[in-house]
């Protein structure tokens, strides 16, 4: 296949009734469907910036390789993403200092800062335009957190070896004058679906081979089957957010969030391009402690875009918190126009997105527990972007047979003994969504489903997710999560039943969108 034979597809990714940014202004990048049995020296599964990545730098060392993407390029959870490039990361490296030491901190810091500029040489030698730009970030303090934390970190970042400054006041943020912060320098941002247009033409003008609508399933050491097809290879790299080639192992290690993004126009030039990040929530009831994150996006010629996020929750449990998802849109649109009071009145975008939230912090890039010749990239948090270069440099080193200095930091059969307490309460919220079982549905009667709307019923025994489409058709599957048994949820902002335990997720035809369930939901015959 050659660069002539790609084709733009017009599909969007949707969040309820409202438009994803990135997928809106640029088409998805659509590829043939396999037809046929492949073998290749190495096959890549998912098609996000951990796979296109990671088969570009295979490529370039003379690697025969083949991508597969369910969807489309980008269709996944990365043209959800709000794109920062940082080496700021969503725990304190003072966290990090205490957990694994200060080599490692520095070592993660170094990490981070090495993905930025591979990122800025890719979109250099490739002369992608993707709106890439050195920027500044700004930390500062949640109301729940105390000011010692910040000179904390500080000193944290500063032994790391990062560029870090404080400041007395944050630059550009309503009443920010007396708001103490920490400035990340050197830090960038970039048009993340772009960027991936960019790395899939390179791909395919060296060699490689995209398939999109391409489902894998029954991955072994020898490769899987694609839409039906053998897909041979010596080498596999699952690239997919969150391993779907796992059963249990790093699902234990690993928990699904959901997190919400605004976006709205403000008149072009009243803020400087940066990032801006506070330090999360003390109090949060989830192990993550949710935190909000901002930055700009080129618009038009008269107005540039804030892009806002944060009010993150665990996968299938919003009402853990009595809070609905349209609230948390709300909640995060307050708190935004708190802080940005120049953001106009009308929102134009919402969506919301999936991250992976390892108990340590450190995402997992490498071999995948048990296994030879089976590599993972996974454990996003909120640095998907940064975390996801990291991988496809440590993976493609690990296959052309050089030891990177990272792969021990990053190894997915780490076991990080000073994260017990986090470990046993994650494990032990996931265990308690079991109870979902024997607990009364939150449907009676299929009656009550309002058109655009679903959820789950009991009939004795079972458990069935139920959903009334926009001609009346009600449509009805199993609701039990095909991956380890947990009852999916209904997620009226996606339109999509949601596992609350391990993340899977559907769409209102059963079909999965999220592992790591590799299967559907089965459909069910009610009357």
């Amino acid at each position: 296949m050659n660069s002539s034979e790609n084709k733009i597809k017009s599909s969007t990714i949707t969040s309820g009734e409202n438009i994803s940014f990135w997928i809106d202004t640029t088409s998805i990048i659509s590829f043939h469907k396999p037809d046929k049995d492949i073998t290749a020296e190495v096959l890549l599964i998912g098609g996000g910036i951990a796979g296109l990545t990671t088969a570009y730098k295979l490529l370039q060392e003379g690697k025969k390789v083949v991508l597969v993407e369910d969807g489309f390029i980008g269709s996944g959870e990365t043209g959800r993403t709000t794109a920062h490039l940082t080496c700021a990361l969503d725990d304190r490296y003072y966290f990090l200092e205490e957990t694994f030491g200060e080599d490692a901190a520095k070592l993660a810091a170094e990490s981070h800062r090495a993905a930025i500029d591979e990122i800025e040489q890719i979109v250099t030698t490739l002369n992608i335009d993707c709106s890439f730009k050195r920027v500044n970030g700004y930390l500062l303090l949640d109301s729940t957190d105390k000011e010692e934390n910040l000179d904390k970190e500080f000193k944290a970042t500063q032994k790391a070896g990062l560029a870090t400054s404080i400041l007395q006041g944050t630059p550009s943020v309503a009443n920010g004058e007396n708001q103490r912060c920490l400035v990340f320098h050197e830090q960038a941002q970039f048009h993340i679906l772009h960027y991936l247009k960019g790395l899939a033409d390179a791909i395919i003008t060296l060699g490689g081979i995209i398939y999109t609508e391409a489902h894998a399933e029954e991955i072994t050491k020898k490769g899987a089957k694609v839409n039906g097809y053998t897909f041979s290879a010596d080498q596999i790299v699952v690239a997919t957010n969150t391993p779907v080639n796992d059963i249990m192992t790093m699902h234990t290690k690993q928990h699904a969030y959901r997190t919400y993004v605004i976006a709205g126009k403000i008149p072009k030039d009243t803020l400087p391009y940066s990032l801006w990040w506070d330090t999360g929530d003390q109090e949060s009831k989830w192990v993550s402690q949710p935190y909000h994150y901002v930055r700009l996006e080129e618009y038009d010629e008269h107005y540039d875009l804030l892009i806002s996020g944060g009010e993150d929750h665990k996968t299938g449990q919003a009402d853990e918190e009595h809070i609905s998802k349209m609230e948390r849109y709300d909640r995060l649109e307050s708190w935004t126009r708190n802080y940005f009071p120049m953001l106009e009145d009308d929102l134009i975008y919402k969506w919301s997105g999936q991250v992976m939230e390892p108990v340590d912090s450190l995402g997992f890039m490498g071999k995948n527990p048990g296994d030879d010749n089976i590599y993972i990239i996974t454990g996003d948090s909120g640095n998907g972007m940064t975390h996801a270069t990291i991988g496809a440099l440590i993976i493609s080193d690990s296959i052309t047979g050089i030891k990177n200095k990272l792969e021990d930091l990053y190894s997915p059969s780490r076991i990080t003994l000073k994260t017990t307490r986090d470990f046993i309460k994650e494990a032990g919220n996931m265990a308690s969504q079991y109870l979902d079982w024997i607990k009364g549905s939150d449907l009676k009667n299929t009656a009550d489903l309002q058109m655009g709307d679903g959820g789950v019923l009991s009939s004795g025994l079972k458990r069935i997710a139920v959903y009334r489409d926009y001609d009346n058709t009600l449509k009805a599957f199993s609701a039990v999560c095909p991956h380890l048994g947990c009852i999916v949820q209904w997620n009226g902002d996606e339109k999509s039943f949601d596992c609350p335990c391990h993340g899977s997720r559907f769409d209102t035809e059963g079909t999965v969108i999220n592992g790591p369930s590799q299967t559907d939901l089965p459909k069910i015959h009610i009357k």
